[in-house]
């Protein structure tokens, strides 16, 4: 971090420093000879659009570059942690084409975000060239010294490394912002509702287990189409319910409704009578057990797993 934080303060420095180097080198070069500042603005013109042709590019590459490489440390840190499983179960292969896979896809973004940056790189060497090509012209057009005409073309010999680091920081900084951007989509998350609402329900609740559902239409976003459209049912206690269909017909939906994974935009769930749109999540959820369709186990011990909370003997749970 504090070789990083000098790394920062350094290029703040150095953009400074050329920001300086071509603002009076432009201007020695201007006052001794005039005709040069058309030049100039004609030049500044085509830099202008030149970098805000790339900022735009690449900050939306850089976005891309920042999403494809979150799936690699998720899968690194899945591969570490059961990596035993992984090696029981003689999955190495499996694992190793997941890995490249998401190699591969942030790759390929970052290959074109550096292919961008060469592009931008030789139109910048390019205006540097016509400057330079351009003070020499004009100096021997105006008949200035040797001397003279030397320290001009030097001057503007140094412009074009100068140029390059004022476009790479500018652009860096709006690049980097994505970082930031990404940071408050997590912030601005809609959160879920409150864990305890009072009044709470009895404890022993649900005592029955009849599940009822009353016109449910519920949907994943806003901006999306509905995945339950008025859905009513009415499940008896003790009686053992299928629902069955076809891929995206919505029978995970339905289990997310009683969890309030994904809160119904209309209609109301009853489980033993009680509206499960006015109690608590956690109330809801500590009394409610469902069996993934991928089964997931923690580190830990079985009983560690069976009883997490640690809220039964053994008896209890044999």
């Amino acid at each position: 971090v504090e070789s990083r934080g000098l790394g920062d303060v350094y290029k703040r420095q150095f953009f400074f420093t050329s920001c300086a180097k071509v603002f009076f080198t432009l201007g020695f070069i201007g006052i001794t000879m005039p005709s040069f500042l058309l030049v100039i603005a004609v030049l500044s013109v085509l830099y202008i659009y030149y970098q805000r042709y790339y900022v735009g590019t690449s900050r939306d590459l850089k976005r891309i570059v920042n999403v494809s490489r979150s799936p690699i440390f998720a899968h690194l840190q899945e591969s570490l942690s059961g990596y035993e499983t992984v090696r029981a179960y003689q999955q190495q292969p499996r694992f190793q084409f997941l890995h490249l896979t998401n190699l591969e896809s942030n790759l390929k973004s970052l290959y074109i975000f550096r292919s961008i940056n060469r592009w931008l790189s030789v139109r910048l060497q390019f205006i540097g060239s016509i400057i330079i090509f351009t003070t020499a012209s004009l100096a021997i057009t105006n008949h200035l010294s040797s001397g003279m005409a030397g320290l001009l073309i030097s001057f503007a010999l140094q412009i074009t490394g100068s140029l390059n680091w004022i476009v790479r920081m500018t652009v860096e900084v709006e690049t980097n912002i994505v970082s930031v951007e990404r940071i408050m989509e997590y912030c601005e998350l809609k959160s879920e509702a409150e864990e305890i609402i009072e009044p709470r329900p009895p404890k022993v609740w649900p005592s029955h287990g009849s599940v009822k559902f009353e016109n449910i239409s519920a949907k994943y976003r806003e901006n999306l189409d509905l995945v339950l459209k008025n859905v009513s049912l009415d499940i008896k206690p003790r009686e053992k319910v299928g629902i069955v269909g076809r891929t995206g017909a919505g029978k995970s939906s339905l289990m997310s409704t009683i969890f309030r994974l994904i809160e119904p935009t209309d209609g109301k769930i009853f489980i033993d009578g009680l509206d499960i749109g006015k109690i608590g999540l956690h109330d809801l959820r500590s009394n409610l057990a469902i069996i993934p369709q991928d089964s997931q186990s923690f580190e830990g011990t079985v009983r560690q797993n069976l009883d997490p909370l640690e809220l039964h003997t053994d008896e209890e749970l044999w």
